[in-house]
């Protein structure tokens, strides 16, 4: 009776909290995939709390006995996938592999686990909190999540159905779940694994200490001998992305552009419907994913600016992107970019430097807003940080009661996004006329500051990227359920996901292959020697590599790729020749405005469409640059 009511109690607190609508929709997901495994995982969030104030011994049992614990959750999910008809394919309750995510643990010295302290429990399997920094970490492999075992008598009842599964459990060794002496229970014949239905995980090993045993690195010497030992942990599946990408990223495998086409496409669809927007939306992504603070040149960034009419909706998907990265920062107009120097007000006579939002913004995103509300001055010191990717406060001596000068320069990593208003009254009123094919009219901008930017977005009712009547009625349906999930992909692909996805990629170590670095160099140098004359020289500044480079990067994190390879350098060279055409109008590589998205994605053959059209662009730019950019084949890596 104790078991039952557990039961009940976590059936009530699924339907509670969430978590029995997370459990049908991810029965769903595996439903939809047509295909049967030996274990299907669910992973269920619990809030220790809140279990125990609504069942203490079912609270009390998942703290302590979470093995056990578990098992009841399992079997509730088993009943609820047979009384729903959720999963056709699921035979038994053994396939069901139930991962209890704890939200927290009871702040209580006995949840704590310090292995500066002893006696060490070494018997309870229970949950633990423990602190401390890693010393040495291995790749990533793989490991097996379950298994199916068949008996292998043929004549035996089970040598078919999933009678035998084999789940790995915590504090396991892999022996454990795949071994070759496993014998029937029926007939004691030998039972063999039927290696189609292996279901495999991620795993990684890392090493870490307590933060008291950096004394030993220290130099205390009291004459007290002491140690430290190291602890070993494993982190099972670490790859930090949700189920749903993680079967997308497999659906698209076959195709190096389909996964960012269908991110792009399906981003921010609480704020624009899905199909809108979507170069902006592939921009935005990439400038993300590409945006943090490593231990490299700070040159990583890609600063994005907007051309639109519609500055009402590119603010709110602009101030939506930020919000799913940490630290990313809105600049208040009435605040100050970059550092500033004041007296301090507590009169210890030091001076104060206030950081500014470029430098809160650290390793992300500061959000600028119209360009057109900053002064002269300011976009003059934008410009100037955003080459050199540095500030340097001047603090006066004479102005500050000290005897000399002083100056303090401070690194830039963060990304810049702004956007300019295409229909605000000065600029109709001085708008040129004699633009070339293709140019945008950017008189209203100092011309070095586009520059400075190294993507230029158009986003306007002229350009493909503004349907008009899909954003009426996303507004409608907005005004008339303003919390509502409005479309499909918003329920699949939650903005929690979206935030596991850009967190994980963005952490990716990057390298290039041969091919890419070749095609992005012959494309710099073909660009230059077209976009040069007589008189202003070269339009390409040599921070046009340095965007290229790193718009090749952001597509290959996007794409949650280690290797930038030669498709990604095709989307790169697209982009920024969009934005170069913007600037200063079409030449010889004639790219048109949606050449990235040349169709409306509507389902799987016009991705299949937009990949023959990439490929098309691929030989192109390759012709291109055999023509205008000779010897460019020579380049390697180290060059």
């Amino acid at each position: 009776m104790s078991t039952l009511k557990m039961k009940e109690a976590a059936l009530i607190y699924l339907d509670k909290s969430g978590g029995l609508q997370k459990f049908i929709d991810d029965c769903k997901y595996y439903n939809d995939l047509k295909q049967s495994y030996a274990v299907y995982r669910f992973n269920i969030l619990i809030n220790p709390s809140d279990v125990v104030e609504l069942d203490t011994e079912l609270g009390n049992h998942i703290l302590h006995q979470p093995l056990e614990a578990s098992q009841v959750f399992q079997s509730v999910c088993f009943i609820a996938v047979k009384t729903l008809s959720l999963m056709g394919q699921l035979q038994t309750e053994n396939q069901i592999n139930i991962v209890l995510k704890l939200t927290h643990l009871p702040p209580l010295p006995s949840y704590s686990l310090d292995f500066c302290e002893f006696p060490h429990d070494y018997t309870s399997q229970r949950f633990y909190m423990m602190q401390g920094i890693v010393i040495a970490m291995t790749t990533v492999t793989k490991y097996t999540q379950g298994a199916r075992f068949l008996c292998s008598d043929e004549a035996c009842p089970l040598s078919k159905g999933f009678q035998y599964i084999r789940v790995h459990v915590p504090g396991a060794t892999e022996s454990a779940t795949i071994r070759n002496d496993f014998l029937c229970n029926l007939c004691s014949s030998s039972l063999q694994e039927d290696r189609k239905f292996r279901v495999l995980g991620d795993k990684q090993i890392v090493e870490i200490i307590p933060a008291k045993a950096l004394h030993a690195f220290q130099g205390y010497s009291n004459k007290q001998r002491f140690r430290f030992q190291s602890l070993t942990i494993f982190l099972r599946v670490p790859s930090g992305i949700s189920d749903s990408f993680r079967c997308l990223l497999s659906l698209t495998s076959s195709s190096c552009w389909k996964f960012t086409a269908i991110l792009a496409n399906i981003f921010a669809s609480q704020i624009v419907p899905p199909g809108t927007y979507n170069l902006l939306k592939l921009c935005l992504l990439m400038s993300l994913v590409q945006t943090s603070v490593r231990n490299k040149e700070l040159e990583d960034s890609l600063d994005i600016l907007i051309i639109t009419s519609d500055t009402l909706l590119v603010d709110r998907l602009l101030n939506f992107s930020i919000n799913l990265v940490p630290r990313g920062i809105r600049h208040p107009v009435s605040a100050e970019i970059f550092p500033t120097v004041s007296r301090n007000k507590y009169g210890t006579g030091a001076v104060s430097v206030q950081a500014g939002s470029a430098l809160l913004a650290k390793g992300s995103i500061c959000f600028i807003g119209d360009l057109a509300s900053h002064k002269k001055d300011k976009l003059e010191q934008l410009q100037s940080v955003m080459e050199s990717r540095s500030i340097t406060v001047y603090i006066s001596g004479k102005k500050f009661g000290d005897d000399i000068d002083q100056q303090m320069t401070f690194p830039v990593q963060c990304s810049f996004w702004s956007f300019v208003d295409l229909d605000s009254s000065s600029r109709r009123n001085t708008q040129k006329t004699n633009t070339l094919i293709g140019q945008m009219d950017c008189s209203l901008i100092p011309a070095n500051l586009v520059e400075a930017f190294g993507l230029l977005i158009n986003c306007n009712e002229s350009s493909p990227c503004h349907p008009f009547l899909s954003n009426v009625q996303h507004t409608l349906k907005k005004a008339i359920d303003p919390k509502g999930l409005l479309y499909v992909a918003s329920k699949q692909f939650t903005t929690e996901d979206f935030e596991k996805l850009l967190a994980f990629a963005k952490n990716l170590n990057v390298e290039f292959s041969l091919e890419a670095e070749r095609m992005i160099h012959g494309y710099y140098l073909a660009s230059r020697r077209i976009r040069t004359d007589s008189i202003c020289g070269s339009k390409l500044s040599s921070s046009a590599l340095k965007y290229l480079v790193s718009l090749s990067e952001a597509h290959a994190r996007l794409n949650l790729r280690t290797k930038v390879i030669k498709e990604d350098a095709l989307i790169a060279a697209l982009l920024f020749e969009t934005s170069l055409t913007l600037k200063y109008g079409a030449t010889v590589f004639c790219v048109a405005p949606n050449a990235v998205f040349p169709f409306e994605l509507y389902n799987e053959e016009y991705l299949e469409k937009r990949d023959i059209y990439l490929t098309q662009c691929q030989q192109q730019l390759l012709q291109f640059i055999a023509t205008y950019g000779p010897g460019t084949t020579i380049f390697a890596s180290d060059e």
